[in-house]
C-alpha cells in the first residue's frame, strides 16, 4: 500500500507517468544504479534521463523518511492515550514534514517550559476559562487555584497564560498565518559587529556592513556570503516581519471582547508571539532559506563539475607537463601515450636563477628524445611567462630543423587548469602512484594526464578541491558530498572506461562496483593480464551476476575478440547483434564496417518482449560509431601577448579569455593577468539571462571587455555584450 502512494504521490510531484515511477522504485529496490536505469532500462522507464531518475531517487527517499518519522509521531502520541481515530487518520495521510511537525508539536516530549511548569501546578483549567473569555471577575475564579505551589490570584492568572502563550504558539493556524507573512513581507538584514568593523578580515564584507532586502528575493550567493560573515564574528544577521500586524492578525482570531480576559488573552498572545512562535518560524526560515540557497549553490557546483570532467581530451599521446614557477623553476615531467611517467627534472628559464639557455637546450633534448606531441603547462604563478617561452623555443626549435633539414617534432602547447595538482600530489593515491617522487613531480605528472584524459585524472581529487564551486564549505556537506559523487558517477559511465588500462578510482565509479569490485578487477588484470572479454569479468573475485549487469556496459575492451565488447552495448543484447548479422549473411565486425548492411536492417523485426525500440536504436548507434567518445575535440588557446598583468589592462580592451568558473551570478574569466574577472550574469549576453550556463560553459573560449579595473582590491570587471 505504501509503495503504491510513494508512487502516485511522485509521478504527480515529477509530472511522469506512474507506471515509470514505479518500475523506476522498483528498480532502485534492485540495486540498479542510475547510469545503468537510465542507460539500459528505457523500456521499463518509459525513457526516463538521468535527472528524472534522480529526482525519483531523492523523492522516495524523502517519503520514506516521512513515512519512519510517521511512526515515531503515532507511536509517541499513543504512548500519550491521546491518539484519537481522526488524528490518526490525519497523520497517515499527511506527506508534508513541516505540516506533520506541527500536528505533532502539542503532543511532543519537550523540556520543561513555563507552560508544563503551569499545568503541574493544575492551572490548566483555570487557562480554559480566560481563553472563553466570558467571566466578568477572573481574579476571583483565580483565587480557586491558589494553593502551596500558587502563591496569589495573579501568580494563577500568570501561569494560565503562560499555558495560552503556548497554545497559542503551537495551534497549527497560528504558525501558518505567520509562515505566509514571513513568505511574503520577511527581510534579510545583515549589519556588520561595530568592533569589527575596521578589521582586515571585515573588508571582503562590506557590502553587506548595513544591508536590507526581501528574503524572497535574496539570491542565494548573497544569503551564503552573509552567513558565512555571520559565522566569522563579523555580521549578525535577522530575519524579520512587521511584528505589530502579525500580532493583530493572531489576536483577531484569539481576542473576543474588551473584558479583562480578553486583556489577559491579548497578553499571552503578545507573549506567545515575541517568546516562543516569531522565533520558531524565524529560524525555520532562516533554514528553509539557506536550504534553497544550499541547492542552488550545489547545482551550479554539479554543473560546473559535469562540464570539467566532461572536458575535451587529447588522447594517447606523447605529453610534457610543465609544473611552473619562478624560483624553485618549473618541473618538468615526460609521459608516454598510456600517462605512464618516463622522466622528469627541473629548468630554470626565469629569474631569478635565469638559465633560459639552458633550459632551452634540455626541453630540445627532452622533446626529442620522448618523441612528445603536446606540451601541457599549469595555469599557476609564471604560466605566461613559461608558456611564452616554451612557444618561443619551440618555434625557434622548428625554424631550425626547417633550415637544416633536420626532422624535428612541433607539438602543440596548451594551458592547463592546475586547480586541485597539488592537492593530489600530497595526496596518498599519489604517494602510492609514486612513492619515489616528490610533490612537485606528481603534481606536473597530473598537468600532462589532465591534457591527455581530464576524466580519468580529477577522479583522484576530492571534487571540493577543483576549485569550480560557489560557497562549496558553506553548504549542506553531506548534500554535496552526495551530490558530487553522483555527477562523477554520471559522467564516468557517460564516456565509459577502458577495461585495461583505466585506474583504481577510475573503476570505482564505474556502475556496480565501487571500491572493493574495483580493486579485485586491478588485482585480476595484474596477475592474468589484460581482458580479452568482457565475460571474463565474471571470474573476477566477488563480482557476481548483480554487479556485472550493472558495469559490462560501461566497461570497454579495444581490440577485444568480439567488437561489441568496445561498445556500449550490453551483453544481455548481444545476441541481437549477432541474429542481425546472422540476417544479413555476414560477421558482426563486417555488419559494424559496413554502413550499408546496417541501412538494411529494418529493427521493427527485433522487437520482442524484453526489448523495444529504445533499446534498438541505441544499439544501432554504437554500431555506427562503437566505442566513440561522446566529449568534444581539444582546441588550443593564446592570451592577449601584450597584456600580462592588471596595469596592463585598459577600459574598453578586447581581449581573449577561458571560462574558469560559473556561479548564478555570473561567469569568471582568465584573461593571462593572475587574476580572474568577472562577467556578471547582466553582462553575459545583449538579453536577460536567468541562468549563466544556458550561455557559458567552463573552459570555453570566449572575448571579453573590460569594463572596470580595482587594482586595490584585485576586481576586474568584464562584459560579453555586443561581442
Amino acid at each position: 500500500m505504501e509503495h503504491n502512494i510513494f508512487t502516485e504521490r511522485i509521478a504527480r510531484e515529477l509530472n511522469i507517468p506512474e507506471k515509470s515511477a514505479d518500475n523506476t522504485i522498483k528498480l532502485l529496490d534492485e540495486g540498479c544504479t542510475i547510469p545503468f536505469i537510465s542507460r539500459y532500462r528505457k523500456e521499463r522507464t518509459g525513457g526516463l534521463d538521468e535527472v528524472q531518475i534522480a529526482g525519483i531517487m531523492s523523492l522516495y527517499e524523502r517519503m520514506r523518511e516521512i513515512a519512519k518519522r510517521k511512526e515515531t509521531v503515532i507511536k509517541t502520541i499513543s504512548e500519550q492515550d491521546k491518539l484519537t481515530d481522526a488524528l490518526h487518520k490525519r497523520i497517515n495521510e499527511c506527506w508534508d514534514a513541516t505540516e506533520l511537525e506541527d500536528i505533532y508539536l502539542p503532543f511532543k516530549p519537550k523540556r520543561r517550559t513555563k507552560a508544563q511548569a503551569a499545568r503541574e501546578m493544575g492551572l490548566e483549567p483555570l487557562a480554559d476559562i480566560i481563553m472563553l473569555q466570558r467571566e466578568q471577575r477572573i481574579e476571583d475564579v483565580a483565587k480557586r487555584f491558589v494553593r502551596k505551589e500558587v502563591a496569589d490570584a495573579q501568580s494563577a492568572i500568570k501561569g494560565a497564560q503562560d499555558i495560552i502563550a503556548e497554545t497559542v504558539s503551537e495551534d497549527e493556524r497560528s504558525r501558518q498565518q505567520l509562515r505566509n507573512a514571513f513568505s511574503r513581507e520577511a527581510l534579510i538584514t545583515s549589519k556588520v559587529i561595530k568592533a569589527k568593523a575596521d578589521s582586515e578580515e571585515a573588508a571582503k564584507y562590506s557590502d553587506y556592513f548595513d544591508w536590507s532586502e526581501p528574503l524572497r528575493k535574496c539570491s542565494s550567493h548573497r544569503l551564503l556570503a552573509m552567513r558565512r560573515g555571520e559565522k566569522d564574528g563579523i555580521l549578525r544577521i535577522s530575519i524579520t516581519v512587521d511584528d505589530e500586524e502579525c500580532t493583530a492578525r493572531l489576536k483577531r482570531h484569539y481576542v473576543r471582547g474588551y473584558g479583562k480576559c480578553s486583556q489577559l488573552v491579548s497578553e499571552a498572545v503578545d507573549d506567545g508571539y515575541k517568546r516562543l512562535l516569531r522565533p520558531a518560524i524565524e529560524n525555520e526560515f532562516s533554514a528553509v532559506s539557506k536550504e534553497k540557497a544550499d541547492n542552488e549553490a550545489i547545482g551550479v557546483f554539479t554543473e560546473n563539475l559535469r562540464q570539467l570532467l566532461l572536458s575535451a581530451p587529447l588522447g594517447q599521446k606523447r605529453v610534457m607537463g610543465i609544473d611552473p614557477g619562478f624560483r624553485t623553476g618549473c618541473k618538468v615531467v615526460c609521459l608516454d601515450a598510456q600517462g605512464n611517467l618516463l622522466h622528469n627534472e627541473a629548468i630554470f628559464p626565469h629569474p631569478p636563477a635565469g638559465r633560459p639557455k639552458q633550459a632551452a637546450a634540455q626541453i630540445e633534448a627532452m622533446l626529442r628524445r620522448y618523441d612528445i606531441e603536446a606540451i601541457a603547462i599549469g595555469n599557476g604563478t609564471a604560466s605566461r611567462e613559461t608558456k611564452n617561452f616554451i612557444t618561443s623555443m619551440v618555434g625557434s626549435l622548428a625554424d631550425n630543423g626547417r633550415g637544416n633539414g633536420s626532422a624535428c617534432q612541433s607539438p602543440a602547447i596548451y594551458t592547463v587548469s592546475e586547480d586541485g595538482a597539488s592537492v593530489y600530489s600530497a595526496s596518498k593515491i599519489a604517494r602510492d602512484e609514486f612513492p619515489d617522487k616528490d610533490v612537485t613531480v606528481r603534481g606536473a605528472v597530473s598537468i600532462g594526464r589532465r591534457l591527455m584524459d581530464p576524466l580519468a585524472e580529477l577522479v583522484k581529487i576530492d571534487p571540493k578541491s577543483i576549485g569550480v564551486g560557489q560557497y562549496q564549505h558553506d553548504v549542506d556537506q553531506a548534500k554535496l558530498k552526495r551530490s558530487l559523487d553522483q555527477t562523477v558517477e554520471s559522467c564516468v559511465n557517460t564516456v565509459g572506461v577502458n577495461l585495461n588500462t583505466a585506474s583504481l578510482h577510475l573503476l570505482t565509479y564505474i556502475s556496480g562496483l565501487g571500491p572493493t569490485l574495483a580493486k579485485n578487477i586491478v588485482n585480476y588484470r595484474r596477475d592474468n593480464g589484460a581482458f580479452s572479454s568482457r565475460a571474463q569479468l565474471k571470474k573476477v573475485p566477488r563480482l557476481g551476476p548483480a554487479a556485472f549487469e550493472q558495469c559490462a556496459g560501461f566497461l570497454r575492451i579495444p581490440g577485444g575478440r568480439n567488437p561489441l565488447d568496445n561498445t556500449a552495448v550490453h551483453p544481455e543484447s548481444y545476441h541481437i547483434v549477432e541474429q542481425m548479422a546472422k540476417d544479413c549473411r555476414c560477421t558482426v565486425a563486417e555488419l559494424i564496417a559496413d554502413s550499408g548492411k546496417r541501412n538494411s536492417i529494418d529493427i521493427k523485426r527485433y522487437v520482442s518482449k524484453e526489448t523495444g525500440l529504445p533499446t534498438l536504436n541505441d544499439i544501432m548507434s554504437e554500431l555506427e560509431k562503437p566505442g566513440r567518445d561522446p566529449r568534444e575535440k581539444i582546441e588550443t588557446f593564446e592570451f592577449d601577448r601584450n597584456v600580462n598583468t592588471m596595469d596592463d589592462l585598459r577600459e574598453g580592451m578586447v581581449l581573449p579569455g577561458i571560462i574558469t568558473n560559473i556561479t548564478n551570478f555570473g561567469a569568471f574569466v582568465d584573461i593571462g593577468v593572475h587574476q580572474d574577472g568577472l562577467v556578471h550574469i547582466s553582462q553575459l549576453a545583449d538579453r536577460f539571462v536567468s541562468d549563466p550556463t544556458q550561455v557559458v560553459r567552463l573552459h570555453q573560449h570566449v572575448k571579453v571587455r573590460v569594463v572596470e579595473v580595482d587594482n586595490r582590491r584585485k576586481r576586474i570587471s568584464l562584459s560579453m555584450r555586443g561581442l
